[in-house]
């Protein structure tokens, strides 16, 4: 089968959708992106839409496989920008670029931010490394948009951050991560997920920590569930649904795809 070629408007207003960034130590942030609209010269001022801010791009280019400076970038091209900027805040997965002369006038139906599921509180052993702890967790942010996190104190554990993870793996790593390439001690807090409390007066709160918990009577509390399909080999079933019971889980359906799964 042929695979169709990328379409899009060649002669309308520009517009990209921003698909990952990574950090370069020595040219700041790399953004990659898809041509979807227009076209976008190397010397022509660039205006994100989604966090409203305007940059003159130091370099546009495509990767084959290395990074090759281009004069232009057209419709259906993926390539990538570099515009200078070194904070990590400045280049969001799934925002519209256009051009700051011609800007189109709505943005792509891009991604959503990925929302954490899982809520835990990281903390230096040692609390001169907080500031260390700060500076790691902004350079993991960079190329990982899924990770989220703000300071916290606690009596017992000092001053640390709480941070929101897409899940207990992607905790896992993150900790990880922090311990081996910042050479951090950290003791992390039991994971915990985010909670909907309903209060009686109707109010809506989100809470990822008990402290977090709202006081007088509660109308409801409602918790994330997930719906998953579990592939797995026949032998074992048995375990799996034990598994899934033991986390209240509720079987929908079963069937066999082939003579052993």
């Amino acid at each position: 089968t042929d695979v169709p070629a990328p379409t899009g408007k060649p002669d309308a207003p520009a517009r990209a959708l921003i698909f990952d960034s990574v950090y370069d130590s020595y040219r700041g942030i790399v953004t990659y992106i898809r041509m979807v609209d227009g076209e976008l010269r190397s010397r022509e001022k660039l205006h994100m839409m989604g966090i409203g801010m305007t940059h003159e791009p130091i370099e546009i280019g495509v990767i084959s496989p290395d990074m090759m400076p281009t004069k232009a970038l057209g419709a259906g091209e993926v390539g990538y920008v570099i515009t200078g900027a070194k904070d990590v805040s400045q280049s969001k997965v799934g925002d519209t670029i256009t051009s700051a002369e011609k800007p189109a006038t709505e943005p792509l139906e891009g991604y959503r931010d990925p929302q954490p599921m899982v809520y835990a509180g990281l903390f230096p052993i040692d609390n001169a490394q907080f500031p260390e702890l700060r500076e790691a967790l902004d350079k993991l942010k960079l190329n990982d948009a899924a990770l989220i996190y703000e300071p916290e104190t606690s009596v017992a554990l000092g001053f640390g951050f709480r941070c929101g993870f897409l899940g207990l793996l992607h905790m896992e790593i993150v900790t990880e991560r922090l311990s081996r390439e910042f050479n951090l001690d950290l003791i992390s807090t039991a994971p915990n997920v985010p909670y909907e409390v309903t209060a009686e007066d109707n109010s809506v709160h989100r809470v990822t920590n008990p402290s977090e918990f709202p006081d007088g009577k509660i109308k409801k509390i409602v918790e994330p569930m997930v719906a998953a399909d579990i592939i797995t080999p026949k032998e074992f079933i048995g375990a799996v649904m034990e598994l899934c019971q033991d986390h209240r889980g509720q079987m929908g359906t079963m069937e066999y795809i082939s003579a052993d799964r």
